[in-house]
């Protein structure tokens, strides 16, 4: 813990603490905190950011808190705490948005099935740290695959991409995702054009 960035230490903690919580809770937790769908009667307004502190499982937490450790540090040095949590949220809240209007354009009516966890934030690092580091070579736990980081972006948006629109009914807000990403590429397109991709805010 202590080799971690600051942003990235106290999301960690965060996140294992609404697990624990949700876990000894239930339901309640999910009722008031999980993202449902707009026409929802349990939809409320902070759902949009508290949906990104819960998880449905162990696994769930766990590979999102993996890949928070893995490209968070990272970027957080380079931008800085109050960049990346700017930059995280922004990817959070637009993988939120992205799905609530998929579910809208579906006309969906699942409206008490709930949303849950950090992953289209997570995707949004991923993206960002391909833009930064495209040529860095990154391997799969499993399957034990290198590729560079550009490739793992566009494969991972690809396979979401694909699979959403299948509607493979898996569980999964592959929108979500891939909200997250494209949110992560505005704001970076942003600073780059505003001159600020590299600069640390104080």
């Amino acid at each position: 813990m202590k080799n971690l960035t600051p942003a990235i230490r106290n999301l960690l903690i965060i996140n294992i603490l609404v697990f624990i919580g949700t876990e000894l809770i239930g339901d309640p937790m999910y009722q008031w905190f999980a993202l449902f769908p707009l026409g929802s009667p349990y939809f409320r307004w902070w759902q949009f950011v508290t949906h990104m502190f819960m998880h449905g499982s162990f696994a769930h937490i766990f590979f999102n808190m993996w890949s928070l450790i893995v490209f968070g540090p990272v970027l957080e040095r380079m931008w800085g705490s109050k960049k990346f949590l700017l930059y995280y949220f922004v990817c959070g809240l637009g993988a939120a948005g992205c799905h609530e209007l998929v579910l809208y354009l579906m006309g969906s009516g699942a409206l008490n099935v709930p949303t849950v966890g950090a992953s289209g934030a997570i995707y949004g690092l991923l993206l960002g740290f391909g833009m930064l580091y495209p040529n860095y070579t990154l391997t799969l736990i499993f399957p034990p695959v290198s590729l560079k980081a550009k490739w793992f972006v566009l494969i991972f948006a690809g396979i979401e991409l694909v699979t959403g629109i299948l509607g493979t009914n898996d569980g999964i807000a592959h929108f979500a995702h891939l909200g997250g990403m494209l949110f992560g590429l505005i704001l970076i397109l942003f600073w780059k054009k505003k001159g600020q991709m590299y600069t640390e805010w104080e």
